[in-house]
């Protein structure tokens, strides 16, 4: 177990990844982790769709044409929906439970990605969303928020270099515009 420091500084997008199999221990904690997010009013707008099977991992891959393709890779997908009838806060309840996801990930020595696909369009410009929804049978008040990634890690990643955080975006009280040509 990492502690949560090195949880977020190890944790980078991982488009590469083995053909090992996660057990179903592992998926099992990606998802629980999921269903243990915070929600506005706990409300839980979301829903997660699990896909393992390489021909449905190789269509998701095809929802939009850049930022996609790594899903067709990957040991286990997880749509990420949010139920826009239960929730006004569903995007962002829904981004929190994938993060949990992605963080358990890391915490299991697995990579993950975020695939966007809400406001995205195919390269004929329909919906991504709609085209996902269309693959695995999603109801009308469902959202496609995101595709997430999983699998064993077949590429190495930096941790995040600190050095590169933008401490010029913390604003102290109120917000203050930074002054051009002033000293750093």
């Amino acid at each position: 177990m990492k502690d949560f420091e090195s949880l977020i500084k190890n944790r980078r997008s991982t488009r590469k990844f083995t053909q090992q199999l996660l057990s179903p221990e592992q998926v099992e904690k990606i998802l629980k982790a999921g269903l243990m997010a915070p929600a506005s009013k706990r409300k839980n707008p979301w829903q997660f769709v699990v896909v393992e099977d390489k021909e449905m991992l190789h269509k998701l891959a095809e929802c939009k044409p850049h930022g996609a393709a790594f899903l067709e890779g990957c040991a286990l997908a997880v749509v990420v929906l949010g139920n826009i009838m239960e929730s006004d806060a569903w995007v962002e309840d829904c981004s929190i439970a994938a993060i949990f996801m992605q963080l358990q990930a890391e915490d299991l020595n697995l990579g993950s990605c975020w695939c966007q696909v809400r406001g995205r369009q195919r390269e004929d410009e329909s919906d991504a969303g709609d085209y996902v929804r269309s693959l695995l049978d999603i109801p009308y008040q469902l959202e496609v928020l995101c595709i997430l990634g999983f699998g064993y890690k077949d590429q190495v990643n930096k941790p995040f270099d600190e050095s590169r955080l933008q401490w010029e975006k913390i604003h102290l009280g109120t917000y203050r515009m930074p002054q051009e040509g002033a000293a750093e």
